[in-house]
């Protein structure tokens, strides 16, 4: 996104902007839902006293990460899509 030695536009600023607005809402939904999931029996069912701790702490342990995986896969497969000419200062970059 970057044009050699300049400023990125307002286009580009923005499409990051996005970009990282979409990362962290999909993250956090993700998270949410995957300690909904796991850690949702032990908040909704009364469960013996070590399940209840056991799934806690599994959900605890688990979706902070998931939410990190989640936005460095984002921010990382945004940052792939970027265009690079294949021969900087040719005019036709098949030549």
């Amino acid at each position: 996104m970057e044009t050699y030695g300049g400023r990125r536009n307002q286009a580009e600023r923005d499409a990051i902007t996005v970009e990282i607005g979409y990362a962290l809402c999909s993250a956090l939904f993700a998270a949410a839902v995957l300690f909904g999931a796991v850690a949702g029996p032990a908040l909704l069912f009364q469960l013996p006293v070590t399940a209840e701790k056991l799934l806690l702490r599994i959900g605890l342990t688990i979706a902070p990460a998931v939410f990190v995986a989640r936005v460095i896969s984002v921010l990382v497969r945004f940052r792939r899509e970027r265009p690079q000419p294949s021969q900087p200062g040719r005019t036709n970059p098949d030549s």
